[in-house]
């Protein structure tokens, strides 16, 4: 069964309030009153653009959930997939509050990224079928609870408000991981986890400075 004209459209206002709105958390920002903590300006813009790579991947989350929801004919799945994003919400909401709280902006690609990311998504999906989509989305998180590990040992120790929230994206991302492997994730095989974490390393280091 092909998706609905109304799933189109939900997808359709998924990319556009990514990427044109505003986002709102459903959940308090973790960083609480420690973001009030001062910086060095150097340890701002390094903090900045960490935080614009992380703020690319919920662009990317948002993307990847999207796809997959559109391309499984299982209404149990489309659920889960849509729980997840409502959570991924959080994250990108978090993130964008706290690049302004640095003086950061977002990825200038981020139209780029999300147009990169769906086709990922809809193709794992659609080709692959609903485990090894739920496959994908196991590789994905684990990949971005490391790189978020990554961030927490590198962002600066002062920086208590970017470090409250990274931590909470990883425990949300390691349980995002679980979910799915639970749901009955087909393993995506060795070369596509090698791709995948090519293509990670492009996007993180291009969205660094861009």
């Amino acid at each position: 069964m092909l998706p609905t004209l109304d799933a189109y459209l939900q997808a359709t206002d998924q990319a556009l309030r990514t990427l044109g709105a505003r986002p709102r958390a459903q959940r308090p920002n973790p960083a609480g009153k420690a973001r009030a903590a001062a910086l060095t300006p150097a340890e701002r813009q390094f903090a900045g653009a960490l935080m614009r790579v992380n703020h690319v991947g919920e662009v990317c989350a948002q993307a990847l959930y999207a796809a997959q929801a559109l391309a499984t004919r299982d209404p149990r799945l489309r659920a889960h997939f849509d729980a997840a994003a409502r959570e991924e919400t959080d994250h990108l909401a978090w993130t964008r509050e706290r690049l302004d709280e640095l003086g950061a902006r977002p990825s200038l690609l981020n139209p780029l990224w999300y147009a990169g990311a769906f086709g990922i998504g809809l193709a794992a999906g659609a080709w692959g079928g609903d485990r090894m989509s739920l496959g994908f989305v196991v590789e994905t998180e684990r990949q971005v609870e490391a790189h978020l590990a990554s961030h927490l040992r590198r962002l600066p120790a002062e920086d208590l408000a970017s470090r409250a929230i990274v931590a909470q994206m990883q425990a949300d991302e390691a349980r995002h991981a679980d979910e799915a492997a639970a749901a009955g994730a087909a393993d995506v095989g060795a070369p596509v986890r090698s791709l995948m974490r090519f293509a990670a390393r492009v996007m993180t280091t291009v969205a660094h400075r861009v």
